[in-house]
C-alpha cells in the first residue's frame, strides 16, 4: 500500500528477516519508542523486543513498515489470532515524525488486511499500570478509543504472560480492546 506524501507502507517479505542491517534497524525502532512509551513500566534495561525475534516475526509475514523518502519511518506487527480476530502490537513511529499520521497509517494497513483476509474484529492490548495512571498510555487509550476500539476485557499479566511479570517495575494488568472491521 502507499499513501501520499511519499509514504509508503509494506509487509515485510520473509527474505528480508536476512538482511540483518534492515531487522537491527526495526528493533532498534520499536525499542526505542517502547522505552520512552513505557517508561517507568519495566525494570531498567528490559528491551521490548530482539533482532532475532523481530526476524522471526519477519518470516511469519507479520512485520510491516511505514517508509519516508526510504527510510524507515513506522512499524506494526499484524497477526492471525483466529479465523475472526486480528491483532496488531508493535505499533512505533519514529520520534522525528509524531504527529504527522504515520501512526495512524499502519492502524489503517492493519485493519485493511484484517478485513482483506476475512476478519471481523482487530484486536489491540494496552499494558498499563495497576495503581498510577501513565501519561503515554493515556494517551494511546484516548487515540484508540478516538478511533473505535472498544475496552472487551482487562487481564492480569501474571496470568496470561508469565514470563514477562518478573521484568515488571509496577504491577501492570493489559487492557484488551477489539474493532469491529
Amino acid at each position: 500500500m502507499a499513501s501520499g506524501n511519499g509514504l509508503s507502507v509494506v509487509t515485510l517479505s520473509s527474505a528480508q528477516a536476512r538482511d540483518t542491517d534492515l531487522m537491527t534497524t526495526v528493533t532498534a525502532l520499536i525499542n526505542d519508542v517502547y522505552e520512552v512509551a513505557e517508561e517507568g513500566l519495566w525494570v531498567e534495561g528490559t528491551a521490548r523486543t530482539t533482532v532475532e525475534e523481530v526476524a522471526a516475526l519477519t518470516r511469519a509475514g507479520e512485520i510491516t513498515t511505514a517508509r519516508l523518502e526510504g527510510k524507515i519511518v513506522g512499524c506494526i506487527r499484524v497477526q492471525q489470532l483466529s479465523d475472526q480476530v486480528c491483532e496488531f502490537g508493535m505499533l512505533a513511529t519514529s520520534f522525528e515524525q509524531r504527529g504527522t499520521g504515520i501512526g495512524r497509517e499502519l492502524v489503517q494497513f492493519a485493519e485493511q488486511h484484517a478485513r482483506e483476509i476475512g476478519r471481523e474484529v482487530m484486536q489491540l492490548e494496552v499494558l498499563v499500570p495497576r495503581e498510577w495512571a501513565h501519561p503515554s498510555k493515556e494517551f494511546l487509550i484516548r487515540w484508540y478509543t478516538r478511533i473505535g476500539y472498544q475496552i472487551v476485557r482487562k487481564g492480569i499479566i501474571e496470568e496470561s504472560y508469565p514470563d514477562l511479570a518478573p521484568h515488571l517495575a509496577t504491577p501492570c494488568d493489559f487492557v484488551v480492546y477489539h474493532k469491529s472491521v
